[in-house]
């Protein structure tokens, strides 16, 4: 527990009070991560797991200033609790452990390091279990299954598109994510601007006309549509003007997961039993319920 107690000085000395830069670059993955794989220990054996997220990717999670709705403070940043469906995925599986939660802030580009060095435990941070990220970290889950959609303006041109072949116009997603390297690149009519470093500011380029439209997953332009009733969720899945992956691709990038750290069999096993005993309805019904409860603003 000192050492996560550490940590949280230290990160508490250095965070930018803005989160809006909750998806800035902090440098790639270490190849050295899997160098004690095998010696991996579970992370909890005081008892604490410890959990980063962006406390910023709502309605995944976001950072509010009290406890209401079940928040639980950012050990981090005082004064301020995260919530969300990350939240709540964690507290269950927390509770259901006999473990206490410590949630850490920290930013998108940190969270795969992070878990390789052992800064923390765990990820649960609205992360697709990809390919490439499985290289880095083992998964457990899935927690959530989302859908890869579109979102912009009602009253845009693209309003309309019944295909991705449809939209045209400047474009961005949040970087380093399966929307802006994957999804973007297969609209021919896309205009693709630099990637928004969060997903608050990947809203807001859209909300104030710096792009016509944008790229994510459902949960995400659902609660852009509760903050921002301007906008409007262009759903092609089940059509065949929807992004073009392989069964295997879609699965990898629609699966959300918790991240641990390569050879922690113990820690993603304890996740898994309980993640495991959870359908796809328990799921949705707990997204949802995140997004009824999400700030209108953060």
């Amino acid at each position: 527990m000192m050492k996560k107690k550490l940590f949280a000085l230290s990160c508490a000395a250095l965070m930018t009070m803005s989160l809006a830069a909750c998806g800035s670059p902090a440098g790639t993955p270490s190849s050295e991560g899997s160098a004690d794989e095998n010696n991996a220990s579970s992370g909890v054996e005081d008892g604490v797991l410890t959990v980063a997220m962006e406390c910023a990717y709502a309605p995944y999670n976001w950072t509010q200033n009290d406890d209401s709705n079940g928040a639980v403070p950012i050990s981090n940043v005082s004064g301020s609790y995260a919530n969300g469906y990350d939240v709540m995925i964690a507290k269950q599986i927390c509770e259901a452990n006999g473990w206490e939660l410590e949630i850490i802030q920290t930013d998108w580009g940190s969270l795969v390091p992070g878990v390789q060095s052992g800064t923390y435990d765990a990820v649960i941070a609205g992360q697709s279990m990809t390919a490439e990220r499985s290289e880095q970290v083992d998964f457990a889950g899935p927690y959530y299954y989302a859908t890869m959609v579109c979102v912009t303006k009602a009253d845009s041109p693209n309003a309309n598109a019944s295909s991705i072949d449809e939209l045209s116009g400047t474009a961005t997603a949040q970087e380093s994510t399966i929307w802006y390297n994957a999804c973007l690149p297969q609209i021919k009519g896309a205009d693709i601007q630099t990637a928004a470093e969060s997903a608050p500011a990947m809203l807001m380029a859209l909300e104030t006309g710096t792009v016509d439209f944008v790229c994510t997953d459902m949960p995400t332009a659902q609660g852009a549509v509760r903050a921002y009733p301007d906008l409007k969720i262009l759903d092609f899945s089940g059509t065949d003007g929807d992004f073009q992956f392989t069964d295997e691709e879609r699965a990898e990038n629609v699966n959300i997961g918790v991240s641990v750290k390569k050879g922690n069999t113990e820690l993603k096993d304890a996740i898994d039993s309980i993640l495991s005993t959870m359908t796809a309805d328990d799921f949705n019904a707990l997204m949802d319920e995140a997004i009824a409860i999400q700030p209108l603003s953060e």
